[in-house]
This record gives C-alpha cells, sequence and structure tokens, in this order.
C-alpha cells in the first residue's frame, strides 16, 4: 500500500511546526513528508508503522522519523470512543536543521542522530518523559520561547538512548510514493496554492473522473476540495497578516489566493471566529504589550 503525502504548512514567521491532535484525526493515515517529524504519544494504546517496521506503542512512545519515511500510529480504541489528545507532534524542514547546524556549530553533534531518523529513531522511555513537558509547551508557545524549548528537546534527544526501527535495508522511495495521482495533485495545490485551478483540474493531474476524484480526495484528506483549499489559504493569510509591514487587507486577500474580499472575510471569520481586521489589531495590542513589559 502506498502512503500518503502529508502536506506540511510551516508559517513565514515560524521555523518549525508544532501541534496537538485526537483520535480518531483525519491525518492520521500511512503517510509520508519531506519533513522529519518528532512524534510524542500521550494517550492509548496500538500498533505504530514506520517504513517496514511494526511495533507496539503506549503513552510515552518517541519517535523521530526522517525526511519521507512512511509511518502512522493507530491506536485500538472500542467503535465510536475517541480521544482529544493523542498525541504531540513537531515538524521541521531538512533546510532549517540544515541552516542552524552552519550558523551554530555545536548543534552539528545532531547529525549522527538525524542520520539514524531515516530509519526511524525509538528513544528511551527516560528521554520521553523528559521531552513530553517541552513538546507540551511547545504546541502554545510563541516568540523565542519556541525556540529555547526547540534547542532544550534537541538536547534531551541527543543524551538519549537511540534504536533504529526499519531495517538496515530499507529505504524510502518518495518518487514512487508520487505516482498516486491524489498525492500529485495535493503537491500540485501545494505549489500553486495561490493560483486559480478548478477541480477538474486537479481530477485531470490525478488521472481520475471528477467524481471518483472528489470521492478519492475526501477519504485522503478528511475533507472537501475546497475546504482543504480555504483552510491553507487562511493559513497563508495569516502568515501575511503577522508580517512587519502593514499590507492592505485587500493585497492579502489576493495574495492568499482568494479572488473577492467577501468571500476572504466569511472564510476567514469562519476559521479563525474574527476579521482579518480584528486579526491585525490583536498582533499589534499583544507587540505592544511586549514592548511595554
Amino acid at each position: 500500500m502506498k502512503p500518503d503525502l502529508e502536506v506540511v504548512q510551516i508559517g513565514r514567521s515560524e521555523s518549525f511546526k508544532a501541534w496537538a491532535h485526537g483520535y480518531p484525526y483525519h491525518t492520521v493515515r500511512w503517510h509520508f513528508h519531506p519533513e522529519y517529524e518528532i512524534h510524542h504519544v500521550v494517550a492509548t494504546h496500538g500498533h505504530y508503522f514506520v517504513g517496514d517496521f511494526i511495533g507496539n506503542f503506549e503513552p510515552g512512545n518517541l519517535v523521530l522519523t526522517g525526511p519521507n519515511l512512511p509511518h502512522n500510529w493507530v491506536s485500538h480504541l472500542a467503535p465510536g470512543e475517541s480521544v482529544p489528545l493523542r498525541g504531540r507532534v513537531l515538524q521541521f524542514t531538512a533546510e532549517f536543521i540544515g541552516d542552524a547546524m552552519t550558523l551554530l556549530p555545536e548543534l552539528t553533534a545532531c547529525q549522527a542522530l538525524l542520520e539514524v531518523s531515516r530509519r526511524g529513531a525509538l528513544f528511551s522511555p527516560a528521554a520521553a518523559e523528559a521531552a513530553g513537558p517541552l513538546m507540551g509547551e511547545l504546541v502554545t508557545a510563541q516568540g523565542i520561547r519556541r525556540i529555547e524549548l526547540f534547542i532544550g528537546l534537541l538536547g534531551v534527544l541527543l543524551r538519549a538512548e537511540v534504536t533504529p526501527l526499519t531495517s538496515a535495508r530499507y529505504v524510502p522511495d518518495p518518487s514512487g510514493f508520487m505516482s498516486t495521482g491524489i498525492n500529485e495533485a495535493l503537491a500540485y495545490i501545494n505549489a500553486n496554492l495561490t493560483e486559480p485551478f478548478a477541480e477538474t483540474d486537479l481530477a485531470e493531474i490525478a488521472g481520475l473522473s471528477p467524481s471518483a476524484f472528489s470521492r478519492s480526495f475526501r477519504r485522503h484528506t478528511g475533507q472537501a476540495l475546497v475546504k482543504y483549499v480555504n483552510r491553507l489559504r487562511i493559513n497563508l493569510a495569516c502568515q501575511l497578516l503577522m508580517g512587519a509591514d502593514q499590507t492592505k487587507i485587500t493585497n492579502v486577500c489576493f495574495s492568499s489566493g482568494f479572488n473577492n474580499i467577501s468571500n476572504f472575510n466569511r472564510q476567514f471569520q469562519a476559521q479563525k471566529g474574527m476579521t482579518p481586521s480584528r486579526f491585525r489589531d490583536l498582533l499589534a495590542e499583544n507587540q505592544q504589550a511586549a514592548l511595554a513589559a
């Protein structure tokens, strides 16, 4: 079974992405992405799959996966049962950690760990216990505190006992994974997010009829195409609004891929619970409060 491509959206004002999710959750599936990922299980037991490895997990399971290494954690729950918080995830690019090691030579100690992560790196329970609070705070941390926590987390991982998961002969093949039509369509969306495109265009890229593409896309992403694209575009709009300049809201609308301001405002309100102008005003208040502290 070929894994699905997960499109990881790291904001322009962020060095990495830190988030949490419950279970079931639409991104919990056999998938891969070019980013490194630190995955920490907070609740539930089950099976996890990394490359050609299959194992049992429980709360405290802490794994670092390397670029394009397929993975998935499947919790064993009763039918209809759910948990609000199953795990926490931190994702960062090879470019980010490479640049960091260039600027901070002390971080070159990470190189060996990053190599192990290409097979999936399982950390000891003691390391997971130390990393847990850092991962928890990272999800909501802001500003320089995020970098402090990231460096602290790297320190925990570098001092930990590590076990490779996949067999030594296992090599992920992203070019083979990407042959799946839906993955090609997802990659196209990510590369052309601010450009106009139709579902029929994506269906053609995927090699499917429009109706088959619609069904397959919802099955892979848990969302209809319009909702999926609008979510990505609103996330991009937030990053533009967080920029240092005072770009007009209308410019942010068009720069994030929307073609009219009323739809942009409606989608922003639905996803963020406020207007773009209010979002920017609150950012300014937060900045003023920080300067006055």
